[in-house]
C-alpha cells in the first residue's frame, strides 16, 4: 500500500491508490451512478463524495483506458462490424457510431451530429488511422452511407450489408443504453464521447465469451484481467 501511495500517478491525492482505483473500476465496470459508488464505499467505511469520484473517473479513467488501448493495439479481429445508434442530448439527436470485431471487442466509438456519408467516412478514416490496417470484411446494416464511404476509404475491402448480420455491433450498444438510463441521459456530446472513450476499453478488458469457455477458464481469464487492471492502476509493482 505505501509504495502505491507514493506512485507519481497518485501524487497530491489524500486517499490511497487502492481506493481510487477501486472506485474508478466500480464506476466504469458496472452500470452504477456516482452516488451508488459513493454509498458502496461508505458501506466499507470510506467516506468520499460523489464529486470526488467524478474527478477520479475523469482523471484516472482516461489514463487507464489509454493504457488498455496501448496494450490491445493490433489484437482486434479482421472482421469489423459497424453500426450507429441515436442518442438524445439536451433535446438534440446525436449519433453514436461504433465498430466492433467478430468477438465483440469494441474497436472504436465516435459521437457525431450527422448520420450520413461524411460521418461514415470520418469513422472509417479514424479506424484506419488507429488500427494501421484494413479489415478483411466489413459488415454493416442497410444504411447507404456506408457504401459511399467504403468506396472512398477502402474500396478493396469486402462489404456485407445486411440487417441480420450486424447483431454483434447492435448488441454492443446495450451497456451504454443502460448507463444512459442510470445517468438520466447524457448532458453533452463531450460528456458522452469522454465516457465511452473510457468505458469501452475497460469493458474490453473484462469481456469474455462465456458461451464458449468452461467455468474454470472463465475464472482464469477474470483473474488475468484483474491482474492487468492492477498493473494499469500501478497497484502491482511486479
Amino acid at each position: 500500500m505505501k509504495s502505491s501511495c507514493r506512485d507519481p500517478l497518485y501524487r497530491r491525492h489524500r486517499f490511497p491508490a487502492e481506493i481510487i482505483a477501486h472506485a474508478v473500476w466500480l464506476y466504469f465496470r458496472f452500470p452504477l451512478s456516482l452516488r451508488m459508488v459513493e454509498d458502496m464505499l461508505a458501506a466499507r467505511g470510506i467516506i468520499v463524495s460523489h464529486q470526488t469520484i467524478r474527478a477520479w473517473a475523469e482523471k484516472f479513467g482516461r489514463r487507464f483506458a489509454n493504457e488498455i488501448r496501448r496494450r490491445s493495439a493490433g489484437r482486434f479481429g479482421d472482421k469489423w462490424h459497424l453500426d450507429e445508434v441515436v442518442v438524445t442530448i439536451a433535446g438534440k439527436r446525436r449519433w453514436l457510431w461504433r465498430a466492433v470485431d467478430q468477438e465483440g471487442f469494441v474497436i472504436d466509438v465516435l459521437v457525431q451530429s450527422r448520420r450520413n456519408a461524411k460521418a461514415a467516412t470520418r469513422l472509417m478514416r479514424r479506424l484506419l488511422k488507429k488500427q494501421g490496417r484494413v479489415p478483411r470484411v466489413m459488415i454493416t446494416d442497410k444504411l447507404r452511407s456506408y457504401n459511399t464511404a467504403k468506396r472512398q476509404v477502402m474500396p478493396s475491402v469486402e462489404h456485407r450489408s445486411h440487417k441480420g448480420l450486424n447483431n454483434r455491433a447492435e448488441n454492443s450498444h446495450q451497456p451504454i443504453r443502460r448507463r444512459e438510463r442510470m445517468m438520466k441521459r447524457f448532458k453533452s456530446t463531450r460528456q458522452l464521447q469522454r465516457f465511452v472513450s473510457v468505458h469501452d476499453p475497460v469493458a474490453n478488458l473484462f469481456h469474455f465469451p462465456r458461451h464458449s469457455i468452461s467455468s474454470s477458464d472463465h475464472r482464469d481469464l477474470r483473474n488475468a484481467a484483474m491482474h492487468t487492471w492492477r498493473q494499469i492502476a500501478h497497484l502491482d509493482t511486479a
